[in-house]
């Protein structure tokens, strides 16, 4: 084993023939690590020895992934890359005692936050008026639970903490969300009717005590039975894969902006400790902030 590339072909034979991994696997291994080896050699100006791949510093690796990103390539990409080469030199280590410590101080790209695409409003009140199942009482449900995600902001596991001792529902109500943090939320009639209709049909008795929305069999409804029953509707409804619950919360607040609504004040019907969370929920069209300003601005 004369050069690290001769290493490389060790560790490949070693993951076709031991680890058995497909070919396309061991190809892409193959070619991740090989740009590292070539990148190394153009960059200090010699062919590696075995030996010169622990010599390597932090700042060789950065160099690396920054040429890479300089190439086009993606974060999601750019992290794969760097797991095959930490698996490689995992393998020089157990094999021939070969280390190199810099490498694990080498920080994974950091991928942007993906955020749900926000809904049209025709796809929203769609979601408001099918429950999607031909038990009236789920439908009900279903509907009483889309109309809290939508009209009020709130996150599926808020809805579903819910308990019994809200009925009826008066034009507030107040949520317990994330770190305990407190606050209170308007409450539409539209919304107010969806639930009365929800509790009326219900066959289980709705004590104050219980959860208000519940499961088929009458225990506490679980956030995978309403994923499972949007996933059925959005099919029927031609709605995009990317409906989902959180969706409508995340329409609730683009929707909000687009019609003009007060930044602070989505943030504070979010929940959102930080301004900066709530503008990243605001995915708003620059058509539909120009209407706004030229609706509102004095000098419009």
């Amino acid at each position: 084993m004369r050069t690290a590339r001769d290493a490389l072909s060790r560790f490949l034979a070693h993951l076709e023939g031991e680890r058995r991994l497909s070919e396309k696997t061991v190809a892409a291994y193959a070619r991740d690590i090989g740009q590292l080896i070539s990148f190394a050699e153009d960059h200090l100006g010699k062919a590696l020895a075995p030996r010169d791949l622990g010599t390597l510093s932090l700042s060789d690796f950065r160099s690396f992934l920054a040429a890479r990103r300089g190439q086009g390539v993606g974060s999601a990409s750019l992290n794969r890359q760097l797991s095959a080469i930490r698996t490689f030199y995992r393998y020089l280590d157990r094999r021939h005692s070969i280390t190199n410590a810099d490498l694990a101080l080498v920080r994974s790209a950091k991928r942007p936050a993906i955020l749900p695409k926000p809904l049209s409003e025709s796809g929203a009140m769609a979601l408001m008026n099918d429950g999607g199942s031909d038990e009236p009482w789920i439908a009900a449900r279903n509907q009483a639970v889309f109309s809290l995600l939508y009209g009020a902001g709130l996150r599926i596991s808020e809805a579903l903490s819910l308990m019994g001792a809200a009925l009826p529902l008066d034009t507030t109500l107040r949520i317990t969300g994330k770190s305990n943090k407190t606050r209170i939320v308007p409450v539409l009639p539209a919304i107010r009717e969806a639930v009365t209709l929800y509790a009326r049909l219900c066959p289980y008795d709705l004590s104050a005590e219980a959860a208000l929305f519940r499961g088929a069999k009458g225990g506490p409804l679980s956030d995978r039975i309403i994923r499972r029953d949007m996933q059925r509707l959005r099919g029927g409804l031609g709605l995009p894969d990317t409906a989902s619950p959180h969706a409508l919360r995340h329409s609730f607040a683009t929707h909000l902006l687009a019609g003009g609504g007060d930044l602070r004040a989505i943030q504070q019907l979010l929940g959102h400790e930080s301004l900066s969370t709530t503008q990243r929920y605001t995915d708003v069209d620059v058509d539909a902030l120009r209407r706004v300003h030229q609706q509102a601005h004095p000098r419009a």
